[in-house]
């Protein structure tokens, strides 16, 4: 591009104003009103300065921009004025012009006076786009225009080079999430995590917050329920000249909806998982020239000791273990051969060092690697390079089996389902907002002895069988799916036609279960197993048992009551023959229930949610 034709291009924009003003409304979540309008500038529709970001680059290439900025910001506020716009004007600005004699609070509350608009309708959005290093002045310059009424928002939080530094410092009235921590937010639970900080840091600091780029039903769902304060994309209204006085028709339905959004479950991830730090035994360490005796002597002194690390210039060179020295120093004239030599000799010169960070799960596939020697002698444990401890293979199984239980309350490993702590977590959500649900509880009838004929990996075939059929029978949007543990799975449905599709999921199991048979099973319609006794006894296939409890935002309950009458009905359902569903009407004080069976297949059972929980 020529370097001429934009200056030319910019002059013409500011000798006659040729800038227009695009209004995007900001929804407020708590009572789905539009709480104001941001302006968004665009140069002439006939020029290559159309869009904003080629008008401000070549404003600062040509050095305008405090010129250009000036004349967006005036059409901004006589536009907002002369279309009688609701709510405050949200206003971009970067955080430099704010030294800029013409946005300076007297002169904002001129041209404020001039189009009959007073101070608090007015907010500077302060956009990232330059690094900022006197924050105490940027601080005194925002402190200044708080007193006189004009409020401040920081925008695109998350994207910038600084944005905390200037949360913390200029305690701004709204602080805006950047549209990449809201896209997809229903379905990923990193950003949910990001933007749940983020709300939280703002209560504490008396911040109002913005989610932005908000696009679909579900983001805005999940924006509402985070308690976010409000809202702005397309799904809520694109930017126009003449913008409506209500959120889309979209927008208002989606917030009419009498249901809470299913929060993307977390799991476990390595960023939580414990490191060889928890696994630090403060062991002496040994020189490669000491004595051998005297390193025998150093671990019958230290009982507890499996092996001590040979260290040279606080640098792990090998590791001695105290069988591989018992079973030297027992043999015949090994102490009067050996004993005055350096330990170096018996030492193993190749022993797995790890770094104190190193996360449990990368560590137990370092001594899976290296061998099950290395799970019997223990591993050296280094700082930077340098020797800090001994680690032993007992301390990691244990870590590992710890870190298993916790992952399976927060996601099941056969089935990668939320495990117990999302389910607890979403059922106190739906209580707290006083909604009504339906708790539905599915069981497998006659499990057991499947597994002992066919064995636990056609078991957990017929788990995730049972999982994969629930994942896709309920609505992600509205029905929170939890496995349990073992072959018990739990749905929260909000979706009014819950009990259609739990009649699909029985209708689909007894269908595509039959793979999972032998064919002279199938036939007989069952097979012979050992009962409990010991007895040879004729068990049917397995079915499918569902107890269905429907809660009424009308009834107070808490969630343990939840989990004990949907156990209840689970055990109901089971004792009809074959796969059935048996729906609970009675709540918690009326006496009315349903039984809906599918196929004629018996079974008794005895397990409980809040059991298997």
């Amino acid at each position: 591009m020529d370097h001429h034709y934009p200056n030319a291009a910019l002059n013409e924009v500011l000798e006659h104003g040729r800038v227009g003003s695009l209004f995007q409304p900001i929804m407020n979540l708590r009572d789905a009103s539009v709480y104001g309008y941001e302006a968004l500038s665009r140069g002439p529709s006939d020029s290559p300065l159309h869009a904003p970001d080629a008008l401000l680059k070549s404003a600062d290439h040509a050095g305008l921009s405090s010129e250009i900025e000036r004349l967006c910001f005036e059409v901004a506020l006589r536009t907002f004025s002369q279309r009688q716009l609701n709510g405050k004007l949200f206003a971009n600005l970067r955080p430099l012009r704010l030294f800029d004699p013409f946005f300076q609070p007297d002169k904002l509350l001129a041209m404020l006076r001039t189009v009959g608009l007073p101070p608090q309708r007015l907010v500077l959005e302060l956009t990232e786009s330059d690094p900022t290093q006197d924050f105490a002045r940027l601080a005194e310059a925002v402190q200044a225009l708080h007193k006189v009424g004009i409020g401040i928002a920081m925008d695109d939080l998350g994207e910038g080079f600084s944005s905390l530094r200037l949360w913390s410092e200029l305690k701004p009235n709204y602080v805006k999430i950047d549209r990449h921590f809201i896209t997809g937010l229903n379905q990923d639970p990193v950003k949910l995590q990001f933007v749940r900080s983020l709300q939280a840091i703002a209560d504490n600091a008396g911040t109002l917050i913005v989610a932005e780029g908000v696009e679909t039903a579900s983001e805005l769902a999940v924006v509402k329920d985070l308690g976010i304060a409000f809202g702005q994309g397309y799904l809520i209204g694109r930017p126009t000249a003449a913008p409506s006085h209500l959120p889309s028709p979209e927008a208002m339905q989606c917030f009419s909806m009498a249901s809470i959004s299913v929060f993307p479950s977390s799991g476990s991830t390595k960023a939580s998982q414990p490191c060889a730090r928890k696994l630090l035994i403060d062991a002496p360490c040994v020189v490669p020239d000491a004595a051998s005796e005297q390193v025998l002597e150093l671990l019958l002194k230290h009982e507890g000791l499996h092996a001590l690390a040979v260290v040279k210039d606080g640098v792990p060179v090998g590791m001695l273990t105290r069988p591989l020295l018992l079973d030297r120093f027992t043999r015949i004239y090994t102490r009067e051969l050996y004993g005055k030599k350096p330990c170096s000799v018996f030492m193993d010169r190749e022993p797995l060092v790890v770094d104190i960070g190193t996360l449990i799960s990368d560590l137990s596939e370092l001594v899976v690697r290296k061998g099950k020697q290395t799970f019997t002698d223990g591993f050296i444990i280094t700082e930077n390079g340098k020797y800090r401890g001994m680690g032993s293979g007992y301390d990691l199984m244990r870590a590992i089996t710890e870190m298993q239980v916790v992952a399976a309350r927060y996601a099941n490993p056969l089935t990668m389902l939320p495990g117990n702590v999302p389910i607890h977590e979403h059922t106190d959500r739906l209580l707290a907002a006083n909604v009504d649900f339906v708790a539905a509880y599915f069981d497998l009838d006659h499990f057991k002895p499947f597994n002992d004929v066919y064995g636990y990996r056609k078991g957990d075939a017929v788990i995730q069988l049972l999982g994969r059929i629930l994942s896709q029978e309920c609505d992600p949007g509205l029905d929170f799916l939890g496995h349990v543990g073992g072959d018990d799975f739990v749905i929260l449905f909000q979706s009014a036609d819950w009990q259609e599709r739990c009649q699909r999921v029985l209708a689909r199991f007894d269908t595509e279960r039959m793979a999972l048979f032998q064919f002279e099973h199938v036939a007989e319609g069952g097979y012979f197993s050992e009962d409990r006794r010991g007895k040879m006894v004729f068990h049917p296939l397995v079915s499918l048992s569902i107890g269905a409890v429907p809660i009424s935002q009308a009834e107070a309950c808490q969630r343990h009551d939840v989990e004990r009458v949907a156990a209840e009905a689970k055990k109901m359902a089971k004792k009809a023959d074959g796969s059935s569903l048996f729906v609970e009407r009675r709540g918690f004080n009326q006496q009315k229930a349903t039984h809906v069976p599918i196929v004629e297949m018996g079974d008794s059972g005895d397990d409980d949610w809040d059991e298997a929980a």
